[in-house]
């Protein structure tokens, strides 16, 4: 899988950032305090989190654990699966060898935690962008934002497209690393991201260059909003919590003036996260009905510009057809098609394993296939 630029430079921020710590989590004893209560005519329009509610008809994961003999080499030595969950403080581990959870571990936690996606939500804000633009409710992301949100006329964001905000190429003068620990924790504070947004400057040509930018995510998030008629975390209940079949309540933060987040913060389960790379490994269908629109799995999976051929529309892409949802600290969502696996990692946060996630992880990949064809050839 293609370097993350991002990933271990956001480190450095994950101090300011993890003030808005979740209501429910993995237990942790290392687990941050959350911030000072909001004003209270904030607390009095929004407790700051949404509810998603469990699906009526949950997509059934069967546990089929099995023995995974994983080694890989990375940097000229040799790993075992057990040394990466360990130095990555990994809380939280999933394996789907399509429905069946193969493996299945937690560390100070358990299957029913909610842990946070971070930026593994900007996964299921394209979903959402690619499910309203099959609906007729955007006619085209080659519109500019400005066609759906008028308010950002103005703004660093005047006449830029939404495929440039998918693909992080708006030309908005951004550093993540510099602007999203103060938007993150004002959002939290109850600041309207909305204003935040419009106050964004242009700082080079949109779709020119490659600049991951948390807030474009939750411009897309604001546009799904606008135009469906309904808020972010409701058209996210209707669209994709319920009809995917997720098991279980999670919750979705926003900045408490009915505008949700989108770039990061859904505290779901990590049998739900892995549900959600299941619906992306089954070309967007699940429970017999196609979720997310196929054309758009396949889009949003592949590279989205030339300048950057490692990510799509907010998805990262890897070797061998794999892609990824990935979050800060060590967060992940990882499809493979190619071997019909999907992993889901959650933890607090750490700064370690970086690239040798991809390693370990395509180990793994490898692993449960060689698996699967050797349990069919004793089968038979």
């Amino acid at each position: 899988m293609r370097r993350r630029p991002w990933t271990l430079t956001l480190a450095a921020a994950a101090v300011t950032a993890a003030l808005a710590a979740p209501p429910a989590s993995a237990a942790s004893p290392a687990t941050p305090s959350p911030p000072p209560p909001p004003s209270a005519a904030v607390a009095e329009r929004s407790a700051g989190f949404d509810p998603l509610l469990p699906s009526s008809r949950p997509v059934e994961l069967r546990e089929a654990h099995r023995p995974l003999s994983v080694t890989y080499t990375y940097e000229g030595r040799t790993h075992t699966l057990d040394d990466y969950l360990l130095r990555t403080g990994t809380q939280g581990f999933v394996v789907l060898d399509g429905h069946d959870i193969v493996f299945e571990r937690y560390v100070a936690a358990g299957r029913d935690s909610l842990f946070q996606s971070w930026s593994m939500a900007k996964s299921f804000t394209s979903a959402a962008v690619g499910i309203a633009l099959g609906e007729g409710f955007i006619d085209s992301i080659d519109d500019p934002v400005t066609k759906y949100i008028p308010e950002l006329k103005g703004s660093g964001y005047d006449g830029v497209s939404l495929r440039d905000l998918l693909r992080m190429s708006s030309g908005i003068a951004w550093e993540e690393t510099v602007d999203v620990p103060p938007v993150h924790v004002a959002a939290s504070l109850g600041y309207p991201l909305t204003e935040m947004a419009r106050q964004r400057k242009r700082g080079w040509e949109p779709g020119t260059r490659f600049e991951y930018t948390s807030m474009n995510t939750f411009v897309l998030g604001w546009v799904v909003a606008r135009t469906t008629g309904v808020p972010y975390h409701a058209y996210v209940q209707r669209k994709i919590w319920e009809p995917a079949g997720m098991a279980s309540k999670a919750l979705l933060g926003n900045d408490s003036n009915g505008n949700s987040m989108a770039y990061c913060c859904y505290y779901a389960t990590d049998r739900d996260f892995a549900r959600f790379g299941l619906l992306y490994l089954n070309g967007g269908r699940a429970n017999g009905r196609q979720v997310v629109p196929a054309s758009w799995v396949t889009e949003s999976t592949r590279p989205s510009a030339p300048f950057n051929q490692g990510y799509g529309f907010q998805w990262w892409l890897g070797a061998d057809g794999a892609f990824s949802a990935n979050g800060l600290g060590g967060q992940h969502i990882w499809v493979s098609p190619r071997h019909g696996v999907v992993i889901v990692k959650s933890t607090l946060a750490t700064v370690a394993g970086g690239n040798e996630t991809d390693a370990a992880f395509e180990a793994v990949a490898a692993e449960v296939a060689r698996t699967r064809a050797a349990r069919l050839t004793s089968a038979n």
